[in-house]
């Protein structure tokens, strides 16, 4: 959707007839005779419209343009426009020049506008950090940057999706690996404990907003196995206790589930049981005619009959055993533990 010359909503045919979603928020909350640029302006940028018309700044940041970028920040006036959130030619929602940069995937902008002082952490009308955006759009140069500069991996506690999900989602191991390099939390206990004050943690009620679950649902399998490397809970992606009743009637009990509804190959189930899956939480096998969408791969299923009739082995009990003692944080020191690299290698799952 764009502003027209007339100073009308412009865009495709279904937007204007039939508008859903965030576009028929925005045309029921707007008066009568607003456009939707100044109604923006109003709700969430930082000056009078008069005050955001100059966004030469932003746009240099939209196109990648960094010796524009670098020419305008010698200035005073745009130096101090560097973290304003603005609507500008380009019709994106209002948000800062380096939240623009990220999610275009100018690294060298980005770059720029960091060593100039531009916030990190400043949050869009979505509570979308860059960080968020960069991972969200794939930009991995974007994505090392920000991190390196000391973005936090977990991006904003006002968004309750995180980069770690949507680099699951899209099947960016390579994201993935920087996000958990720098400290990322692979499981949803954070989102779920953002909250004013000391009150308690949400309940988990559907396991479709965890990184495991949506990485099995778009068959990722690297992203799978990272994030149980990296320490997150086979069962619910939670660590947090969780109550079965809570959970939507429509959500799997469990992982093990998930990954058989949606048609996983068997290495999916094969990893969860490596990884201390709990298989008693399935209560019965799922069917292909309870979910028509996904066919449940046989030979996934038969990898769990099969590990169900069967006592993990003693040194899998040990290994998993060890790294929960561990715990998710320090699973990073395994490899500086004084013992030979062979059982180095057998608790980082490398053998």
């Amino acid at each position: 959707m764009r502003e027209g010359q007339s100073g009308q909503l412009e865009g495709p045919l279904e937007w204007v007839l039939y508008p859903t979603g965030e576009t028929a928020a925005l045309y029921s909350s707007l008066p009568a005779g607003r456009n939707l640029k100044a109604w923006l302006q109003d709700q969430y940028c930082d000056h009078d419209l008069e005050q955001c018309q100059d966004t030469l700044l932003h746009n240099a940041a939209c196109v990648g343009d960094i010796d524009t970028l670098r020419t305008l920040l010698q200035e005073e006036r745009f130096l101090r426009r560097i973290n304003e959130k603005s609507v500008w030619c380009s019709g994106w929602l209002p948000c800062s020049p380096l939240r623009i940069a990220a999610t275009a995937g100018h690294a060298d902008c980005v770059t720029l506008l960091i060593d100039f002082g531009a916030q990190l952490e400043l949050v869009d009308v979505k509570g979308q950090t860059p960080l968020f955006v960069a991972t969200e759009n794939g930009h991995l140069d974007c994505v090392q940057v920000l991190l390196k500069e000391g973005a936090d991996p977990n991006g904003s506690p006002h968004n309750r999706s995180s980069p770690v999900y949507h680099a699951a989602r899209v099947g960016r191991a390579d994201i993935l690996q920087e996000l958990i390099r720098y400290g990322a939390d692979v499981d949803i206990d954070r989102q779920l404990s953002c909250g004013p004050g000391s009150s308690p943690p949400r309940a988990l009620t559907s396991l479709t907003c965890t990184p495991l679950y949506i990485s099995a649902a778009y068959h990722n399998l690297p992203c799978f196995r990272l994030l149980l490397q990296a320490g997150a809970n086979p069962d619910y992606n939670s660590w947090i206790p969780v109550c079965e009743a809570n959970l939507v009637r429509s959500s799997p009990s469990c992982l093990l589930e998930a990954v058989l509804r949606h048609g996983c190959d068997m290495q999916f189930v094969q990893l969860l049981i490596e990884f201390g899956a709990n298989l008693n939480l399935l209560r019965r096998e799922p069917t292909s005619e309870e979910h028509s969408r996904k066919k449940v791969n046989p030979e996934a299923l038969q990898v769990y009959r099969e590990a169900k009739c069967l006592p993990r082995t003693l040194s899998s009990l040990c290994r998993i055993a060890v790294r929960r003692v561990i715990g998710k944080c320090r699973l990073s020191s395994i490899s500086s533990l004084p013992v030979p690299d062979r059982i180095i290698r057998f608790l980082l799952y490398e053998q």
